[in-house]
C-alpha cells in the first residue's frame, strides 16, 4: 500500500490522443486472449495429442496457466504500486511485459515443429509464462485510469477502454488472424500479434506519466499472501470437483446405454456449480476473513460472475472443437475461419449492447439486467446446440453476444454499488477470482465431459451454468455493509 494524494501523477494536462493511449493496451491483451486461447491453444494441442484426449490436455492446461496468471496480477499490482522509475510507475511493465511476449510467441512458433507429448509440454510451459508475462502487462495497465485520470473524466475513458477490451479485438482477430490459422499460416497470425502488441506498447510510451512524488510505505506481503492462499484453496476445490466428475465418467465408460450421457452430463453440471459455489465461499472466507459473513450480497456477486464467465469463456476456448464434431466439412484448421467469425459476431452485439446498456440498467435495475443477460445467453447457447447449419449457430452467437454485452456493464456496474464505499478497492480487486476462475472451472473440470462424451454434451453444460448465474442474481440484495 502506498500513501498520496488523490491528485492525479500526470507529466501534463490530458489531451485528446491521452483518451487512446491510456487505453490503447486493452486492445493489445485481448487481442492476445482471443488469438492464442480460443485458436492457437486447441489446435496446437489437438496436434500434439490427437483427437481423444485433446479437451483434457487443453483444461489441464488452463488452469494452471489461469491460477498462475491470478497471482502473478496480484503480485506485478503490488511491485508496480511501489515503483518510482523515472519513466513512471506503469509503463516500464507495460514494455517488459510485452518484449518478453514477443519472446514468447517466438518460441511458440517454433514449438508447432514439435511432436507428440514432447510438444505439448512444451507448449504448456511457454503458455505458461505467456500468461505470467502478459500479466505483468495487465497489471500495469489496469490502474492508469485510476491513476492519470481526474474522476469528471472517468467515464469516458472508460467507455472508451471497453470498446477497445472487448467488441474492438475480437472483430479485428474475426477479419484478419482468424482468417491466417484458417488457411494455416500460424507465423502469419503471430507475426500479426506480434505487430499489434508493438504498436500498442509504442503508443503508451506517450502517456502522460511521471515519476510519483510520494515515497512509498514498506512493502506489505499480506495482501498477496491471502490471495496465495485463496488461490491454492480454489484450485483445491476445482481439482476435487475435477476428481469426482473423472470417477463418474470412469464408472459410467463401459455402459453403452442413451441414459450415460445424461449421468455424466449432470455430474459436470454438479462438479462446476459445486466448484463455483463452494470455491467461492471458501476463497472469499480466507480472503475476507469474518467480514464474508457480512458481505453475503458481495459473495453472491462473485458467484454470479464466476458462473456466467465459465459459460462465456469456455464457449469460445473449445468452439474450435466443437465446430469440428458438429460439421465434418470443418477439420483441423478449417475450424478456425467459422470460429473466428462467431468470435466477430459475438464482438458486434457486445459492441451493439454494451452503449445502451447502462441506459437499461438505470431504468429497469442493475439485477433485473443481470437475469436478461443470462436468458440470452443460455439461450444462445441452445441455438448453437441443436442449429441445423452455420447460419443458425451464427444467430445463437448473437444471442450470446448480446448477453455478454449486458452482463459486464450491469454486473459491475452493481459489483460498485455493494461492496463497502471504505474498501471498494479490496474488494473488487479479490472479484478478479472470477475471471481466471472461469477459465480454470470450464476448462479442468468440462475436458475430460467433452473427450469421453461429445463437446455437444460439455456445450449443453455451458447453457445450464448460465441459468445457475440467473437463480444466484437473488443472493444479491443490500449493501455489504448492512446485509
Amino acid at each position: 500500500m502506498v500513501t498520496r494524494t488523490m491528485q492525479t501523477q500526470t507529466s501534463r494536462p490530458l489531451r485528446w490522443y491521452d483518451y487512446l493511449t491510456i487505453n490503447i493496451n486493452w486492445f493489445a491483451l485481448t487481442t492476445r486472449g482471443q488469438v492464442l486461447t480460443p485458436l492457437i491453444v486447441p489446435l496446437l494441442v489437438q496436434q500434439f495429442v490427437g483427437e481423444s484426449l485433446k479437451g483434457t490436455y487443453v483444461g489441464r492446461m488452463r488452469l494452471w496457466a489461469l491460477m498462475a496468471a491470478l497471482l502473478m496480477q496480484a503480485l506485478m499490482g503490488i511491485v508496480s504500486d511501489q515503483s518510482r522509475m523515472r519513466w513512471g510507475r506503469r509503463r516500464p511493465f507495460i514494455v517488459i511485459g510485452t518484449i518478453l511476449e514477443i519472446i514468447i510467441f517466438t518460441l511458440i512458433g517454433f514449438s508447432a515443429g514439435l511432436e507428440g507429448l514432447t510438444g505439448y509440454w512444451v507448449l504448456f510451459v511457454l503458455y505458461l509464462v505467456s500468461m505470467l508475462t502478459s500479466n505483468i502487462s495487465h497489471a500495469a495497465t489496469q490502474p492508469l485510469i485510476s491513476d492519470l485520470v481526474p474522476k469528471e473524466k472517468r467515464g469516458i475513458f472508460s467507455g472508451i477502454k471497453a470498446a477497445l477490451e472487448l467488441p474492438v479485438p475480437l472483430i479485428f482477430v474475426s477479419f484478419v488472424v482468424g482468417r491466417m490459422i484458417a488457411v494455416g499460416n500460424l507465423w502469419g497470425a503471430l507475426f500479426s500479434l506480434m505487430g499489434v502488441l508493438l504498436v500498442c506498447m509504442f503508443l503508451s510510451l506517450a502517456i502522460p506519466e511521471k515519476k510519483p512524488d510520494f515515497e512509498p510505505e514498506p512493502f506489505d506481503w499480506q495482501p498477496f499472501l491471502r490471495l496465495l492462499g485463496m488461490t491454492a484453496v480454489f484450485t483445491v476445490v476445482i481439482l476435487g470437483s475435477g476428481a469426482l466428475v473423472n470417477l463418474v465418467i470412469r464408472a459410467t465408460a463401459a455402459a453403452q446405454t442413451p441414459g450415460v450421457r445424461w449421468i455424466v452430463g449432470i455430474a459436470g453440471f454438479l462438479g462446476m456449480a459445486v466448484a463455483i459455489i463452494i470455491g467461492v465461499l471458501a476463497s472469499m472466507r480466507i480472503s475476507l476473513g469474518e467480514e464474508a459473513q457480512h458481505s453475503r450480497s458481495y459473495v453472491w456477486w462473485v458467484v454470479n460472475r464466476l458462473a456466467f464467465l465459465v459459460g462465456a469463456n469456455n464457449l469460445a476456448s473449445f468452439m474450435v472443437f466443437f465446430l469440428q464434431e458438429k460439421f465434418t466439412e470443418y477439420q483441423g484448421e478449417a475450424a478456425a475461419g467459422p470460429a473466428s467469425t462467431i468470435i466477430m459476431f459475438v464482438g458486434i452485439l457486445i459492441l451493439a449492447t454494451a452503449l445502451p446498456s447502462g441506459w437499461l440498467a438505470d431504468r429497469i435495475g442493475k439485477r433485473k439486467l443481470l437475469v436478461a443477460s443470462g436468458i440470452l445467453a443460455a439461450l444462445g447457447t441452445f441455438i448453437v446446440i441443436l442449429a441445423p447449419n452455420l447460419a443458425m449457430t451464427y444467430v445463437g452467437a448473437c444471442l450470446v453476444g448480446a448477453g455478454v454485452g449486458f452482463f459486464y456493464t450491469s454486473n459491475w456496474a452493481l459489483g460498485t454499488e455493494i461492496v463497502p464505499p471504505e474498501k471498494a478497492g479490496q474488494y473488487l480487486g479479490i472479484g478478479n477470482l472470477s475471471g481466471a476462475g472461469a477459465g480454470a472451472v470450464g476448462a479442468y473440470i468440462g475436458g475430460p465431459i467433452a473427450d469421453s462424451n461429445s463437446f455437444v454434451l460439455l456445450m449443453t453444460i455451458y447453457g445450464f451454468i448460465f441459468v445457475l448465474s440467473i437463480f444466484v442474481v437473488g443472493g444479491i440484495r443490500k449493501l455489504s455493509s448492512t446485509d
